[in-house]
C-alpha cells in the first residue's frame, strides 16, 4: 500500500480523483443523500482554510492518480489556543478497498503526522452506525459530542416549507419589503459578507455560541472579531459557495439572533445550516423560529432548485431541537464528534 502526499493545491486530476472515492464511498454509505459536489470538493482541497494548515494524502496500490482506494485529509489549527489539536476532515475508502488495510494505513499516516507537530489530540465528525464509526472505536476514539443531522426540506414550485410563513422579500439593501412577524426587531438578509456597517454587532452576536454544547472536545471557541468574521466568511465565497445570513436587529443597532446558511454548490440542492444564535438578552421572543422561518423563503427564492436544509444539533441542546422541530424539521440520523487523545 502507497500512501502520496499531495502537493498544494492539488492538480485537477488528483481533485477528480478524490472526488470519485468520496462519491463510490457516499452511494453506498449514504445513498439517500445528494452525491459529493466537484465544485466542494475542489473549493476544499484547492483554497487554504482560514484557521490552519492542511495536509492531504491519498493511497492506492500504483502510481497512477486514477488507482486511488482512499483519501484523507487533515487540518492542523494554527489558532491561539488551538494549536495542540487538529481536526480530520476526511479519511475515506472506497467500498470495494475495504478491510484490506487501506484505512489503516492512511491513519497510521495522519497519526504521525500529528505525533511530529506536537500534536496531543485530533476530532473528526462521524455518523453514527456506519463504517466510520466502528473503524474510528477500533482506532481508539470516543464520542466526545453526541448530535444528529435535521433536514428541512424546501418544496418545488415556490411553495413555502413547512413551519414557514411567506415573509415579505427584501430590498437590494437587506431590508424587508414589509415589516416582519416579530414586534421590535428587524429582520435584515445579506447575502456573501456581512456589511461593514454590520460587522461589529455580528461578530458580537457570534460570542452568543460561547454557551452551546461542546462536549469534551479539546478545540476551544475563538473570539469572534469584525475581521475574523469576513475572513471566514470569504472562504466560504472563494472556494465558490454562497452564503446568506439573516440577523434580527434592535432598535439601539444590535444583531440580537441570526442565522447563516451556507450553498457549497450554488448550483445544488442542499445547503447546510451553520449557527442558528439567540444573544442571551433577547431570548424568549421567537426570534430562533423568526430568523430560521424567514432563512428557509429567502434561500428558496435565491436557489429555486434547493431541496434540503441540513443542520446538526448536538443531543443535549434542548431549546434548538424544539425550534427545529417547530419549523418541521426532520431527524435525519444522527452523528458524533470523535475524539482520540494521543
Amino acid at each position: 500500500m502507497m500512501i502520496h502526499s499531495l502537493a498544494l493545491p492539488p492538480s485537477d486530476a488528483e481533485v477528480d480523483a478524490w472526488l470519485a472515492v468520496l462519491a463510490s464511498a457516499a452511494a453506498v454509505d449514504l445513498p439517500q443523500l445528494p452525491p459529493p459536489s466537484r465544485v466542494e470538493v475542489a473549493g476544499r482541497l484547492c483554497v487554504t482554510p482560514a484557521r490552519g494548515r492542511p495536509v492531504l494524502w491519498t493511497a492506492g496500490a500504483g502510481e497512477g492518480v486514477g488507482e486511488r482506494e482512499g483519501v484523507a485529509a487533515l487540518l492542523l489549527f494554527t489558532e491561539e489556543g488551538n494549536t495542540h489539536t487538529a481536526f480530520l476532515d476526511v479519511l475515506t475508502v472506497r467500498p470495494e478497498a475495504r478491510r484490506r488495510g487501506v484505512g489503516t494505513a492512511l491513519w497510521e499516516r495522519v497519526r504521525e503526522e500529528l505525533l511530529a507537530d506536537g500534536r496531543t489530540s485530533v476530532a473528526v465528525m462521524l455518523d453514527l452506525g456506519g463504517p466510520g464509526q466502528a473503524f474510528a472505536e477500533a482506532m481508539g476514539f470516543e464520542n466526545v459530542l453526541p448530535m444528529a443531522w435535521y433536514v428541512q426540506d424546501i418544496p418545488a414550485g415556490g411553495a413555502s416549507p413547512a413551519g414557514a410563513t411567506a415573509d415579505a422579500g427584501a430590498t437590494a439593501d437587506g431590508r424587508p419589503a414589509q415589516p416582519p412577524a416579530t414586534p421590535g426587531y428587524e429582520l435584515l438578509t445579506w447575502y456573501g459578507l456581512v456589511p461593514d456597517a454590520w460587522a461589529p454587532a455580528a461578530a458580537a452576536a457570534h460570542a452568543a455560541m460561547e454557551d452551546a454544547p461542546t462536549g469534551d472536545m479539546d478545540e476551544r471557541i475563538q473570539t469572534w472579531t469584525p475581521e475574523r468574521l469576513h475572513t471566514l466568511q470569504q472562504l466560504i465565497l472563494d472556494r465558490g459557495g454562497d452564503m446568506i445570513t439573516v440577523a434580527a436587529v434592535s432598535p439601539e443597532g444590535e444583531v440580537a439572533a441570526y442565522t447563516e446558511i451556507v450553498l457549497p454548490d450554488p448550483e445544488g440542492t442542499s445547503a447546510l445550516q451553520y449557527d442558528t444564535v439567540v444573544v442571551p438578552a433577547h431570548r424568549g421572543h421567537g426570534l430562533g423560529r423568526a430568523v430560521k422561518r424567514h432563512m428557509a423563503v429567502q434561500a428558496a427564492a435565491r436557489h429555486p432548485q434547493l431541496r434540503r436544509i441540513a443542520t446538526t444539533v448536538a443531543d443535549e441542546n434542548g431549546p434548538m431541537r424544539a425550534v427545529n422541530e417547530a419549523l418541521g424539521h426532520r431527524r435525519e440520523r444522527g452523528v458524533g464528534i470523535y475524539q482520540i487523545k494521543l
